[in-house]
């Protein structure tokens, strides 16, 4: 079976692995903004509604599909948002097919620029939270505030997607069990 030694150096190889593979991103998911629609003012779309019913997270790619002759999409702050104000955007693209990979946490908020779109509803504000939580398990806020443990290979393997990683947390713990650590 091998001795103490080379169980627990094992057992360390395998962990740093999976803390390795728990880091790794999928790619996120890609939204396409106002769906089958896309980023216009003819169909009504509601991008607020649109996107509060989505859960961003970093990683995921906002898809901005409009045509360039009547449409832009301007990445603004959040002043100029409210105000529908696209004199000073942080940047414009203007393809028609716009891939917007999100890098960070917080609020990035769009709009169209021709005059009068923006005070039309095409706007939205893509909130990309901590975490993505299941809409179906979203917890309710609670006041009492929890305590969140230190980190470890434990706490990195139940925080991983299952079915992603799932495979080789098993594989560890037949290892744990077949060397007597479990």
């Amino acid at each position: 079976m091998g001795t103490d030694v080379e169980k627990r150096g094992l057992l360390v190889l395998l962990c740093n692995i999976l803390i390795l593979l728990s880091s790794v991103s999928d790619g996120g998911a890609v939204y396409k903004v106002g769906d089958s629609a896309g980023w216009t003012t003819i169909a009504n779309v509601d991008y607020t509604h649109w996107a509060l019913t989505k859960t961003f997270q970093l990683g995921d790619t906002i898809v901005f599909e409009y045509n360039p002759k009547f449409h832009n999409v301007m990445q603004v702050t959040h002043a100029d948002y409210k105000a529908c104000n696209a004199t000073s955007p942080i940047s414009t693209r203007t393809s028609g097919n716009d891939s917007i990979t999100i890098d960070t946490h917080g609020h990035h908020f769009f709009l169209c620029g021709v005059p009068g779109h923006c005070q039309a509803g095409q706007k939205v504000d893509i909130n990309v939270v901590l975490h993505r939580v299941p809409e179906e398990a979203a917890p309710t806020p609670s006041p009492v505030p929890t305590v969140v443990p230190a980190f470890s290979p434990s706490t990195a393997a139940l925080s991983m997607p299952f079915h992603k990683f799932g495979w080789f947390l098993i594989l560890v713990l037949q290892l744990m069990y077949i060397c007597g650590f479990y």
